[in-house]
Parts: structure tokens; C-alpha cells; sequence
């Protein structure tokens, strides 16, 4: 079968994303000048038929995958019914080694440009987990200017029943039991404005509720400003804490102005907290290291990317680079779960050079995702395609952590994700970890024992149990727009 070669832009980004089962993320890196492949318009008169998508899906593949040893010679995209199903094909080989978990995709260049520009999106405004053997699904968090915090869903909620009318409402334990969490998410409807459910809910306080939410156009702030940034008085120490939910553009001068902050406090000791963030732009987590490097030299190596041998030239050594809102870290501790991937744990890997044993993971182990995508475009088609090119490594060269990155640090501490309590609250249970740590305090490394598992897990059956202590994980549809990539969870 003859594959013909079609027009491509190479997106000036490359992407450190990871969708899928676990946690989701996106992050874009330039390439280094003179790098890359020379940008070329579209063919006047490119189709945009199935066949002529995947043939330059597996183009742009072919020429940029990381691990070009996997590639079939060839493949027929016949029996597939869709791009992704023909890259998911060629791709399956990474996919069973562990090092390419879904991260190669094809999605919307508007889309994407939206929500990675400025966080635009549409939905309830919710990030949703579950624990499919009790069946029940609890808000994590709610984001500002959405529907669902106006209609008083926020982190704790647990969604009871969903519907599209109060006559066909189906709990969750019967979505559950007809197919998983896939149903669940499908119930909820599509990412589209003006979509509406009915949903019957429990808040943290045991109250419930039968309401009416629409799905409305809306926009991500990286950084709440409910609880993001926050000076805690740690038995006498000031503690600046940052919660990250995504690596966006806009989330630069929100970061900027907490760490101005902290330096305005003389704040040594952080909690940074990235337990759900799935990654984002690559500048923009070179641009968070930075701010934790005001004690570093600028000879000092913040990473490296490295491509297959022959794309080359676009390999790169990232400096830290001097930043006026800079804190000179004595402590960090960053809180992660399996959630946290790509670029969260590209800032925590830049780190550890630097500052080991005095840094640490608090609550279960990061995702692993230490290789990053390019963004090659076919504008008359809107298709951007994101291909695992690269992988990134830290000044010791660590780019080996496609199981996590708890083994790399000296120290880490396992603690459930209490959502019974506020992000950032000090009684939190992975917070308080984080500030017990920061004190000196000893724990349980992460590994020791079941992740967010509690005494009473043992003994109380899983139904019965607190929302602290149930395994979680984050609900993502079969096909998640670009927002639910960069922000596992969100609906």
C-alpha cells in the first residue's frame, strides 16, 4: 500500500501529556531555533477523507516517533474506523512496554489552542474521582466561574444519581453495574454548552440535594483564588503553599505573583501541591523551576530534551534562568498522587539535583511520564496530531521514571487525599503530611503500604468507608476533549 506524504506545520511546541487511564496532561516546549522540521502549508486541495487522515498520521509518526524500533514496516489503516484507532495500532507495541500510554493523539487545533492559551472550556466545572468497587463517584474540586460551584457542588460532593430529567434519574451504583466507570461518564453528557443534567447529591455536610446543572463555556484558572496560594504558620515556621491544577499560559502571572509573595514573606519552606495536575506546557514548568531557583547559577542544568538520533538537532539543555519573583527553597515537599504526570513531574525532576534530601513526595506516587510530544498540524483538516518525540531528563540524567518517581527522592510519605477538607487546608491529610515533613516529622515512605489506604480499610467494607480513605482514581471519558487531557478529572 503506497502512503502518500501530505503538507505539515510543526507546532513550535512539544507536548508532555498524559491521557488515558491515569492522569492526563499536555505541555509544550519551542524547539530550539533551526530546529525542527521547515513548516509548510497544507496542499490547496487536501481531502480530509478518513484514509488521507491516517496516511499522514502514520507520515508524521513514522518520521517522529521516540521509539521508531516499535513501528510496524507496515500497516494497513483499512480496518479502522478513525485516526486514533489506526495510531492506537501503531503505537500498541510502546504501549504494551509501558512508555507510551496513549500519549500519541489526534485532536483539535482550535480546541487545544483554546484551553492551553487560556484554559477555555465547557462542562459543570467539576473534577470527578470514583472507586468503582463501592460505586460511588465524589467531586475533587470545583472550578470558579462554573456552574457547578454556583449550584453549591465543591470538593467532598458526592453525586448520588444522574439524569436528564428527575423521571430518569439512575444512580450511580446502577451506572456502575451496567458498565463501569465508562457509563458514568457518559451519563454525564457531552462537553458541550447548554448540555443539562439532572444530579442528586450529597455535600460534605450529609446533606442531599436534587438539582438542575447545565454545561457552559467557561475558563480553567490555573491557580484557585479560593485556596491556591496561601502563607500557613507552621509551629512557628511561615510555609508558602501553591496548588497547581494545569500547566497553561495563563497560569505564568498567577505564579509569578505567588512566589512575589512568598518572597515578600522570606518563605523558605513550600508545599507544592500537584496531586492532580496532569501536566501542561513544558515553558510554563521551566518557568515554576525557575521560581524555586533563586540560589541556583545560571550554569546549572534545569533539564534536558532529548529526541531519537535522527531528529538531533533538536536536543536541548534548559538553564535555570534568574527570575525576579525567586525563592531560595531550604524544604520542599510536593504533593502528588497518580494523577500528577508529565510536567509536575518534570519540575519535581529538575529538583532533585539540587535539593535532595531535602524534598520529598507526600501522598502516593506520580504517574510517570518522562517523555513529552510534539504538536504537527493539518490546519485544512483541523488536526493536530501529538507524538511521543522526545524524552526529558534531569542534570543527573534521570529520565527513567515510567513507574513514578518516588524511588528517585531520598524521601517520601504516604497520605490519603482527605477530601472531607479544603485543598490546602493544614488538617488535610496530605497537607498536614506535607508540613509534618517539612517539620521533621517522620512517616510512612510511599510503597509501605496500600496508596490512601487507611487501618479501617481492612476491617470497614468499602461501601461503608469514608471518602478519605477510598481508592480513587480520576473519571475521564473514552475520547476526552483537550481540557480533560491537561485536567484529568474535569466534566
Amino acid at each position: 500500500m503506497a502512503l502518500r506524504k501530505s503538507g505539515s506545520i510543526l507546532a513550535l511546541a512539544a507536548l508532555l501529556s498524559s491521557c488515558g487511564g491515569g492522569g492526563g496532561g499536555s505541555s509544550t516546549v519551542s524547539l530550539p531555533p533551526g530546529g525542527g522540521a521547515t513548516p509548510t502549508p497544507t496542499p490547496v486541495g487536501t481531502t480530509c477523507s478518513l484514509q488521507s487522515r491516517q496516511n499522514w498520521a502514520f507520515d508524521q509518526i513514522n518520521e517522529w516517533y521516540l521509539f521508531p524500533e516499535t513501528l510496524p514496516a507496515s500497516l494497513s489503516p483499512t480496518p479502522y474506523g478513525s485516526v486514533q484507532g489506526y495510531i492506537d495500532a501503531l503505537t500498541a507495541s510502546a504501549r504494551s512496554q509501558g512508555r507510551d500510554r496513549y500519549f500519541t493523539y489526534i485532536t483539535s487545533i482550535a480546541d487545544e489552542n483554546a484551553f492551553l492559551n487560556s484554559g477555555a472550556t465547557a462542562g459543570f466545572g467539576i473534577r470527578l474521582s470514583y472507586d468503582s468497587s463501592a460505586s460511588r463517584l465524589f467531586i475533587l474540586e470545583a472550578f470558579e466561574g462554573a456552574p457547578a460551584l454556583a449550584a453549591e457542588l465543591d470538593r467532598g460532593t458526592e453525586i448520588l444519581a444522574i439524569g436528564t430529567s428527575t423521571a430518569n434519574l439512575q444512580t450511580v451504583t446502577s451506572l456502575f453495574a451496567q458498565g463501569g466507570s465508562a457509563a458514568v461518564s457518559s451519563a454525564l453528557g457531552p462537553s458541550t454548552a447548554g448540555t443539562s443534567r439532572v444530579l442528586r447529591f450529597r455535600d460534605a455536610a450529609g446533606v442531599e440535594t436534587t438539582t438542575t446543572v447545565s454545561k457552559a463555556d467557561y475558563v480553567i484558572q490555573p491557580i484557585s483564588p479560593r485556596y491556591g496560594v496561601q502563607i500557613i504558620d507552621n509551629a512557628g515556621t511561615h510555609v508558602g503553599y501553591l496548588n497547581l491544577r494545569t500547566f497553561i499560559d495563563s497560569a505564568e502571572q498567577q505564579l509569578r505573583d505567588a512566589f512575589l509573595q512568598f518572597r515578600n514573606a522570606g518563605v523558605t519552606e513550600l508545599v507544592i501541591d500537584l496531586r492532580y495536575n496532569g501536566g501542561g506546557l513544558v515553558r510554563t514548568a521551566e518557568l515554576l523551576t525557575d521560581l524555586l531557583g533563586q540560589n541556583r547559577f545560571a550554569s546549572d542544568v534545569q533539564g534536558v530534551t532529548r529526541f531519537r538520533a535522527s531528529k538531533s538537532a533538536n536536543d536541548k539543555t534548559r538553564n535555570f534562568r534568574t527570575q525576579s519573583q525567586s525563592v531560595a527553597p531550604t524544604r520542599i515537599a510536593f504533593i502528588t498522587t497518580g494523577g500528577s504526570a508529565s510536567a509536575s513531574e518534570l519540575v519535581i525532576n529538575a529538583m532533585i539535583p539540587y535539593l535532595d534530601p531535602n524534598m520529598a513526595l507526600i501522598g502516593s506516587d506520580t504517574y510517570g511520564k518522562p517523555v513529552g510530544q510534539v504538536g504537527l498540524d493539518r490546519s485544512a483538516c483541523d488536526d493536530r496530531i501529538r507524538i511521543i518525540a522526545f524524552a526529558t531528563e534531569n542534570a543527573r540524567g534521570n529520565a527513567n521514571y515510567f513507574d513514578g518517581l518516588a524511588s528517585s527522592l531520598t524521601n517520601s510519605c504516604e497520605a490519603a487525599d482527605d477530601i472531607s477538607l479544603p485543598l490546602g487546608d493544614p488538617g488535610e491529610a496530605s497537607t498536614a503530611r506535607a508540613l509534618g515533613f517539612l517539620a521533621g516529622a517522620a512517616c510512612t515512605p510511599i510503597g509501605s503500604a496500600p496508596s490512601g489506604a487507611t487501618s479501617s480499610t481492612t476491617t470497614v467494607p468499602s461501601a461503608q468507608r469514608a471518602p478519605a480513605s477510598l481508592p480513587r482514581e480520576l473519571l475521564m471519558p473514552a475520547q476526552p476533549t483537550p481540557a480533560q487531557r491537561e485536567v484529568p478529572g474535569s466534566f
